[in-house]
């Protein structure tokens, strides 16, 4: 259970808002001051604690590793999979009521730029935009190496339609081949209520990847 930003001290910038700064550090490597020294996270999420997941408690060894994340955290888990394919990085993804199109919500207007100086920036944290973008013209639609990408998605989440947007990454996964399994759970928020309502199933879909 990573964390979502860097903290313990003053000299981690920060603002007084949970969508950004110590609150939601997007899980990217930030470019721009005053983020750039300290918020590095994805470099925490793809080396550094792999790392130490793998040589202080032999966890990970031999490419075993799957990914998971909710909101922010479910964003990070979809770029991050998407971005290092391959049975060496990760088996499996899947998320809870996730960031989809982050280029295309307020959340991620933000983020991207606070940290990374645009938008634009950004298309390279967008799981979405990483769908489409391995598109190419006159090419066969390539098949990402992903057998499924489980997703749940509360239906009463207050967040579902302006920031998280899933039609948008399954509209791009139909059109790269990317199996992704939507569930639309009736009734649930976004809290970790709904977490905990479905994990059990999260923890099976990684298990049975884990073992072939």
């Amino acid at each position: 259970m990573p964390d979502t930003s860097p903290r313990h001290d003053d000299t981690i910038p920060n603002v007084d808002a949970y969508d950004l700064g110590i609150g939601a550090g997007f899980y990217i490597n930030a470019t721009q001051e005053p983020y750039n020294k300290h918020y590095q996270m994805y470099d925490y999420i793809t080396k550094e604690l792999p790392f130490l997941l793998h040589h202080e408690l032999n966890i990970g060894k031999d490419g075993l590793k799957s990914i998971a994340g909710h909101s922010m955290g479910g964003h990070g888990a979809l770029t991050i999979a998407l971005k290092q394919q391959g049975p060496e990085h990760w088996r499996s993804v899947s998320a809870f009521a996730p960031i989809c199109n982050p280029t295309n919500c307020p959340w991620g207007h933000k983020a991207f730029s606070a940290y990374l100086g645009s938008i634009d920036s950004g298309k390279d944290h967008d799981a979405t935009c990483l769908l489409l973008s391995s598109m190419k013209e006159n090419e066969t639609l390539p098949s990402y190496c992903y057998d499924d990408i489980l997703i749940d998605q509360g239906t009463a989440d207050n967040f579902l339609v302006e920031q998280l947007k899933p039609e948008e990454l399954i509209k791009a996964g139909e059109q790269c081949n990317q199996k992704i399994t939507l569930n639309m759970r009736n009734g649930f928020d976004h809290s970790y209520y709904f977490i905990a309502a479905f994990i059990e199933s999260h923890v099976e879909f990684h298990g049975q990847r884990l073992n072939k």
